[in-house]
């Protein structure tokens, strides 16, 4: 969320921010007409309630004096002020409401640094990390290394939870788990505290994270029970200081939460169908800053945890890449972004498994966490994220990238200790 007062005096930015992020149901101008109407009518109010409070005041000194025709002329007079009041204050209460909703579907602004460009296709590489696997045999993708490895079985798990499911089993899950447990070590290693997460959480949650409203297609809710499944552990995490004023003299808070996500993949219908890329139930390790007001300082803290994800792909031994992600592809929420893209076989292509995004103080703005700044007042914090570890998805490059020519798994040293010793998994 931006600041309104902001707003009035940069209208031209915040539209030029709504268009170049393609949101479609917002406008600035349509926003400072509510804006103004529900002050002129908060002006009326406390107006009409001065009024009153006169006439009350007046009232009790006639009756004290029992000048009560005087007096009764006078209720009079606050009967028909009530009358207007209370119209007044239901015009009041429908102004705010339609302003409320209007500031949650504000974009953030976008850094001076953020390509232009209207999807993905724009995104501008920063940079590559080794080079594209090249086998001396024919590759399998995940897929049939999962079924012939018994690690992955897609038709089960489609047979009992629909379309885009999935088992991992025996080294499929120890591999699903390792991933996950070397980001809690690294990131444990780096200051951060773990955080096993809520999964059910209420909608304000994913409101004060600037999740809703748009992305409510995305999201699984629990009907009747005004919950919602998470997506990411993004939202408890931010949700945790909501409402709090947080001591940063110790440096930026830093959190890293675990949890299995849940997401519908709306409007995904034909999109990466085969395998793990596109699933509806998966588990990530995410990094959640909290800083001061700084955008230098921020800056730093982004590349810091961009350096987090790339060196655990670096420990999995698989090449990749870094792009800044342009504005038509960026999140709505976001000030600036990078994706990290794995090197994909199957796909002769870089996929996404990593994301790294600053946000200014738009989150903080709406949870309402602030620091004390040194020598000045209450101030709203920083906030950044990024995706550590993702899983299945960091499975494909692992499978299809570490595969050997007599069909089994190069397990990467870094992930041997978590998985029994074994330097690789065999084949059937």
């Amino acid at each position: 969320m931006l600041d309104i007062k902001w707003i009035r005096n940069h209208p031209d930015r915040v539209s030029e921010a709504a268009r170049s992020k393609g949101v479609q149901d917002f406008s600035v101008e349509q926003l400072l007409h509510v804006d103004l109407q529900r002050r002129n009518l908060r002006q009326r109010v406390d107006e009409l309630r001065a009024e009153r409070n006169v006439l009350s005041a007046q009232i009790g000194l006639l009756i004290s004096q029992k000048q009560l025709q005087e007096a009764e002329s006078l209720k009079e007079h606050v009967r028909q002020c009530n009358a207007a009041l209370n119209d007044y204050e239901a015009g009041l209460e429908d102004q705010e409401a339609q302003f409320e909703a209007m500031m949650l579907k504000v974009p953030n602004l976008v850094s001076a640094g953020t390509p232009n460009g209207k999807s993905d296709a724009d995104n501008v590489v920063m940079k590559v990390v080794g080079t594209p696997t090249m086998f001396a045999f024919e590759p399998k993708d995940h897929v049939q290394l999962g079924e012939e490895l018994d690690l992955i079985d897609i038709p089960r798990g489609v047979k009992v939870a629909g379309s885009r499911n999935y088992y991992l089993k025996g080294m499929g899950l120890y591999l699903h788990r390792a991933v996950q447990q070397l980001a809690l070590d690294l990131l444990t290693d780096q200051g951060f505290t773990v955080m096993d997460v809520p999964l059910m959480v209420r909608e304000e949650t994913l409101v004060n994270a600037a999740f809703f409203p748009g992305g409510k297609d995305q999201t699984y809710e629990l009907v009747d029970e005004n919950k919602w499944l998470v997506g990411t552990s993004e939202g408890p995490l931010i949700s945790y200081y909501a409402n709090e004023v947080v001591d940063l003299s110790k440096g930026p808070i830093r959190l890293a939460g675990v949890s299995n996500c849940f997401r519908k993949e709306a409007g995904s219908a034909g999109r990466d169908v085969r395998g793990l890329y596109r699933v509806h139930q998966f588990a990530k390790v995410e990094q959640v800053i909290i800083c001061q007001n700084d955008e230098a300082f921020a800056e730093q803290m982004l590349e810091e945890i961009t350096q987090h994800a790339e060196r655990i792909l670096e420990l999995l031994e698989l090449p990749y890449r870094i792009v800044s992600v342009c504005t038509g592809d960026i999140g709505a929420k976001n000030y600036k972004q990078y994706d990290i893209e794995t090197w994909m076989p199957s796909r002769q292509n870089y996929g996404e498994t990593h994301s790294s995004s600053s946000l200014l103080d738009f989150q903080a703005r709406r949870s309402g966490i602030r620091y004390q700044r040194e020598g000045g007042g209450l101030h709203y914090c920083y906030t950044l994220n990024n995706t550590a570890v993702a899983s299945p998805r960091i499975l494909i490059p692992l499978l299809e990238n570490h595969q050997q020519s007599d069909g089994s798994i190069y397990i990467p040293l870094a992930l041997r200790p978590y998985m029994r010793g074994m330097s690789s998994i065999p084949c059937q």
